[in-house]
C-alpha cells in the first residue's frame, strides 16, 4: 500500500532547531562570560565540561563490557585541563601522561580480563577529551587567549550553522553516508563559505591576522570540525546509539555539543602559535 500524501510529505525528525539554538546560546554566555571575566574561571567551566563529557564516554562505553576506571580518569581529566592553564604545553603532556599510567594502575588491580580492550578505551576517552579540552585552557592563557577561543568557537559555530543549513536545503550528494548519513558534500560547502567569510572578517579584527592567514584558519577548522563531527558519530555507529545523553535538550548529550571543537582547538593553537 503507498503512502497517503500527508504522510508522504511528512518532514523527517531532525533537530529543534529553537531548543538547540537557545541552549547553545546559554552555553556560548557561560563560557564567553567566565573567559572574560576571570580566565581562572574560565579553566574550571572547562574542567566540568570536561569531566562531563568524560563521563558520558564512559557511560556510553560501559554497556559494551569495556570497563573504564573512573575515579583516576576524572581525577586525571581536572588535573590536565589546570595544568594546561599554569604549566603550558609541558604541563599538559605530563598531565596527560600522568593521567594514563595511573588509570593503566588502577585498571590493573582488577585483573587481567579485558585489561588490554579496558585501558586502550581508558587512554582514548583520556586523548580526546582532557588532552584536546587542554589545548583549549593552554590557548586562553595567552595574552590574546581569549579572543583565540573566541575566534574558534565562532568559526566553529559557522561551520556547524552553514553546514546544517546549506545541506537541509540544498543537500543531495552525501559526504560519508556509511557514518553520518545526514552529512552532504553542500552541506560542507555552505560550511566553508560561511566561516571563510566570517574568518576574513573577524580575525584581522580580533588577532591582527592577515586576511590570508585568517582564511587557511577558517579552512582548517572547518575541515577539522567536520572530522570531530563525523569521528563522532562513528563512535556512536560502533556504540549503537543516537546520543552520548540526553544532557542537553536538542543536542544529546554535551560530547554531542563539543565534538567539532574538540578535535578543532588544537588545530587552531597550533596555527595561533605559528602566526601570533
Amino acid at each position: 500500500m503507498s503512502a497517503t500524501p500527508a504522510a508522504a510529505a511528512a518532514p523527517a525528525p531532525g533537530r529543534n532547531v529553537p531548543v538547540a539554538t537557545a541552549v547553545a546560546v546559554g552555553l556560548a554566555v557561560l563560557v564567553l562570560g567566565s573567559l572574560y571575566l576571570w580566565k581562572p574561571l574560565f579553566v574550571g567551566v572547562a574542567a566540568v565540561a570536561a569531566v562531563v563529557a568524560v563521563v558520558e564516554l564512559v557511560g556510553a562505553l560501559a554497556p559494551t563490557g569495556v570497563r573504564v576506571p573512573v575515579p583516576p580518569l576524572v581525577l586525571g581529566t581536572i588535573a590536565t585541563v589546570v595544568a594546561a592553564y599554569a604549566g603550558g604545553a609541558e604541563g599538559l603532556v605530563a598531565s596527560f601522561a600522568l593521567t594514563v599510567v595511573v588509570t593503566v594502575g588502577w585498571r590493573a588491580l582488577e585483573g587481567a580480563d579485558g585489561f588490554v580492550r579496558d585501558v586502550t578505551a581508558a587512554a582514548f576517552v583520556a586523548a580526546y577529551v582532557p588532552l584536546l579540552v587542554g589545548f583549549g585552557t593552554l590557548m586562553a592563557a595567552q595574552a590574546d587567549g581569549a579572543e583565540q577561543v573566541v575566534a574558534v568557537i565562532v568559526l566553529v559555530t559557522c561551520s556547524d550553522t552553514g553546514g546544517f543549513f546549506a545541506g537541509s536545503r540544498f543537500g543531495r550528494h552525501k559526504l560519508a553516508p556509511t557514518i553520518s548519513p545526514k552529512k552532504s558534500w553542500e552541506g560542507l560547502a555552505g560550511s566553508v563559505v560561511l566561516a571563510s567569510v566570517v574568518g576574513v572578517v573577524l580575525l584581522p579584527l580580533l588577532l591582527d591576522l592577515a586576511w590570508w592567514q585568517a582564511l587557511l584558519t577558517a579552512w582548517a577548522l572547518v575541515a577539522s570540525a567536520t572530522v570531530g563531527d563525523l569521528g563522532e558519530s562513528l563512535v556512536k555507529r560502533d556504540l549503537g546509539i543516537k546520543d552520548m545523553s540526553n544532557l542537553l535538550p536538542g543536542h544529546g548529550g554535551l560530547l554531542d555539543r563539543i565534538d567539532a571543537l574538540l578535535v578543532s582547538i588544537p588545530v587552531a593553537w597550533m596555527l595561533f602559535t605559528l602566526w601570533l
